[in-house]
């Protein structure tokens, strides 16, 4: 690794810890910076998971208030995370470099379209919701539940072991079809599963020896301070000027791969 694919690696990093503590679309910024500094796919998206671990434990631990009211069907939540979690990353080991290659062009435009339309999902999910009398989503005792949402958070857990990216507005419209309506709820058990996600797809991937370590460390160090400086920066921009910065890059990004790939 040469001094510019460092510099590609630190920068892209940065700007997605910084953009995960501002709006969220971090992946769009580190995973295609890997790629640019000739890290083979896989390993890209194995590499860009550690990398990004570490900030998903933090946001986990500061809603840890949050998920305390449904424990028995908090469990069952984040068993089948971990279960997701792990198909999720042993179907990345599983697949070959010029097969993921062929994804990534996709799998950039469903984060794309998830990130951009995410307040359209959230409509789409309380009509649904109200379609069904909600009676799919929650007990006559009032605990969430419902085993349609459960299949529906485990392909989200799949999803997000295989790739990531969206994972979050995935995550939050699983738990509101199951029933969850308060926000900071809502908030603190999409923390827990992501973390739950991040930890055993990222423990598949070290173990399997699927990571670039110089490539990693430089992020973990760079995303840690990304973050702070988008916490910090949170309070002073438009929070609808970083969507849509977030959503012109995924755009960008999306048709530039798609363009490599297959032209």
């Amino acid at each position: 690794m040469d001094a510019l694919q460092a510099s590609l690696v630190a920068g892209g990093a940065f700007l997605a810890g910084g953009m995960n503590a501002l709006a969220g679309g971090g992946t769009f910024f580190s995973f295609p910076a890997l790629l640019a500094a000739g890290v083979l796919p896989v390993t890209a998206n194995a590499s860009n998971t550690v990398a990004l671990w570490p900030a998903s434990l933090s946001s986990a631990w500061a809603y840890r208030r949050e998920v305390t009211r449904h424990k028995a069907w908090t469990a069952l939540l984040v068993a089948v995370s971990l279960a997701g979690g792990l198909a999720g990353g042993l179907l990345l080991l599983a697949i070959s470099n010029a097969a993921f290659s062929r994804l990534v062009p996709w799998l950039l435009l469903v984060a794309t379209a998830l990130f951009a339309f995410s307040c359209q999902v959230s409509r789409l999910v309380a009509a649904f919701k109200a379609r069904l009398g909600f009676a799919a989503g929650r007990s006559a005792t009032g605990t969430p539940g419902g085993l349609g949402g459960l299949i529906f958070q485990l392909l989200v857990a799949i999803y997000g072991g295989f790739f990531g990216a969206g994972m979050g507005i995935l995550t939050l419209a699983a738990l509101s079809i199951q029933g969850v309506e308060d926000i900071q709820e809502l908030n603190g058990l999409k923390n827990l599963t992501s973390a739950v996600n991040y930890t055993v797809a990222a423990a598949t991937f070290v173990i399997a020896g699927a990571i670039s370590w110089p490539h990693t460390l430089i992020m973990l160090a760079t995303a840690l301070v990304g973050g702070y400086a988008g916490a910090s920066l949170a309070r002073r921009l438009p929070a609808l000027w970083l969507r849509r910065f977030v959503i012109a890059v995924g755009s960008s990004l999306t048709a530039i791969y798609f363009v490599k790939t297959y032209l």
